[in-house]
């Protein structure tokens, strides 16, 4: 006969048996680099300095030693382009520019969520002195300037552009020529464009060819947040550990590029030429390994071009948003406080 005293120690032992492995469990502290290291993670960044902070730790080693298995790391030419990868599901933290994380929210409903900013500005009007002095030149026939598709940062700045300088946005259109940014800065150099907006780093590699940058996006819209790291919505519920790693990886490669930027040019060189010739979507590459990126051009993109800061504004967010409703990126307007989930103050 089993006495009382040895079923409540056999109690005691299964009770202990189970709740102790609990305990455990949460106890574990965010900063233990096994609970990051059960869900590999797949990072997108675009051909551009607009990621540079990405570059950067994956060059130095920075998730690696935060405990962070990256599955993949993969580049797109565009902000956009990355957007449609990102709505195919496989993609868990992306560097993109702003209007294409929302146009991917409210268009395709992909349930991501900004947690940190990466820079502000990086764009440019870039012109052939020659053939465009002032901003009326724009207006003389056969004039052809150069634009990303509708939906990108750069076409927001066109129709920004054709707002203050009071373009007739009709004719301004009609010149508009749609190439991928490689692409625009090659066109450009072989005379068969006059002027083009593009993202950083092409305006100033463009410079190095002897165009003139003749706006910029701080000359058009103030405060404009250009890029972000987004997250999808179950990377934040169910491992937010790994994205708490994430943003402290992010800030960390950002204060980098701001106290070493020559070292930092150097690195986002490197690897955007390599980049290149593996970029997605695979059309893409012909016109983007066609191109030479030096650390000089890199250097001042970073530090003359770009405001490289992981600090977001839900105000300036919302105002995107709002420019993304006005301009017909998306139908209908969403709170950018359901937007951002922040992880720096």
């Amino acid at each position: 006969m089993i006495s009382m005293k040895s079923l409540m120690a056999t109690s005691l032992v299964l009770l202990v048996s189970l709740v102790c492995p609990i305990a455990l469990a949460r106890g574990r502290s965010s900063e233990d680099p096994v609970s990051a290291k059960t869900k590999p993670i797949s990072i997108a960044v675009e051909f551009t300095t607009h990621s540079a902070c990405a570059h950067i730790a994956r060059k130095k080693g920075w998730y690696k030693e935060e405990g962070l298995t990256i599955a993949r790391y993969e580049y797109y030419i565009t902000g956009m382009a990355l957007a449609v990868a990102l709505a195919q599901g496989d993609i868990d933290a992306a560097y993109i520019c702003l209007i294409p994380a929302i146009t991917a929210k409210a268009n395709a409903n992909v349930p991501i969520k900004i947690v940190a900013g990466i820079h502000k500005y990086g764009y440019g009007f870039v012109v052939n002195p020659h053939r465009v002095r002032t901003i009326g030149d724009l207006k003389k026939e056969g004039i052809r300037i150069g634009c990303t598709r509708e939906g990108s940062p750069v076409d927001a700045l066109l129709h920004k552009m054709i707002e203050k300088h009071r373009l007739d946005k009709k004719e301004i259109l009609k010149k508009v020529r749609r190439m991928n940014p490689p692409e625009l800065l090659l066109a450009l150099k072989m005379g068969q464009l006059d002027a083009a907006f593009i993202s950083e780093q092409f305006p100033t590699m463009a410079e190095e060819l002897g165009f003139k940058v003749f706006l910029t996006a701080e000359d058009l819209w103030l405060n404009m947040q250009g890029s972000v790291l987004v997250v999808r919505e179950e990377l934040i519920n169910e491992y937010p550990d790994i994205v708490e790693k994430l943003v402290k990886v992010t800030e960390r490669a950002t204060q980098f590029i701001n106290g070493h930027p020559e070292e930092a040019a150097e690195i986002v060189a490197g690897e955007l030429q390599v980049a290149g010739k593996k970029i997605f979507p695979v059309k893409a590459i012909d016109a983007a390994s066609k191109i030479v990126i030096t650390p000089l051009s890199i250097f001042k993109s970073l530090t003359v071009r770009l405001v490289n800061t992981t600090a977001i504004n839900p105000i300036e967010i919302q105002k995107t948003i709002e420019v993304c409703v006005e301009l017909e990126y998306i139908k209908d307007s969403f709170r950018a406080e359901d937007f951002v989930n922040r992880w720096i103050d």
